[in-house]
């Protein structure tokens, strides 16, 4: 998985134009997280598939960046987060997005953009 940052301007209209291109092409949104309020304003989408998302936002004029992502499944109880959380910060590794993807039969799947992916996969077996 992976996850793409859009750069989208600070007006209405913005997500129904990212929406829209990739559902043109039949692409699945897994997750989605904007950051606004400046005119660097950005949407933060999982899909289902790559390739045609990254023809999508290409053949719609979006700009972009593909970051890997870090799949974790934890189990879906109380400070499991935190337990990650608190040993990528030891490393020093930076979380710098975050999701809940989805929950089912007691776990829960997270996906993180982080500052080493290797080094975060080594420490949390994900």
């Amino acid at each position: 998985m992976k996850e793409f940052k859009i750069f989208v301007n600070n007006k209405p209209g913005e997500l129904a134009r990212v929406t829209e291109a990739l559902a043109t092409h039949a692409v699945n949104i897994k997750a989605i997280a904007s950051e606004g309020g400046t005119n660097k304003s950005f949407l933060r989408i999982v899909t289902s598939d790559v390739s045609t998302t990254e023809r999508s936002l290409k053949n719609a004029g979006l700009p972009y960046e593909l970051n890997e992502i870090l799949d974790v499944e934890l189990i879906d109880r109380p400070g499991e987060l935190a337990k990650i959380a608190r040993r990528l910060a030891r490393l020093g590794i930076n979380v710098e997005s975050i999701y809940i993807l989805g929950t089912k039969d007691g776990k829960t799947q997270i996906a993180m953009v982080v500052s080493d992916p290797e080094r975060a996969r080594d420490a949390i077996g994900g």
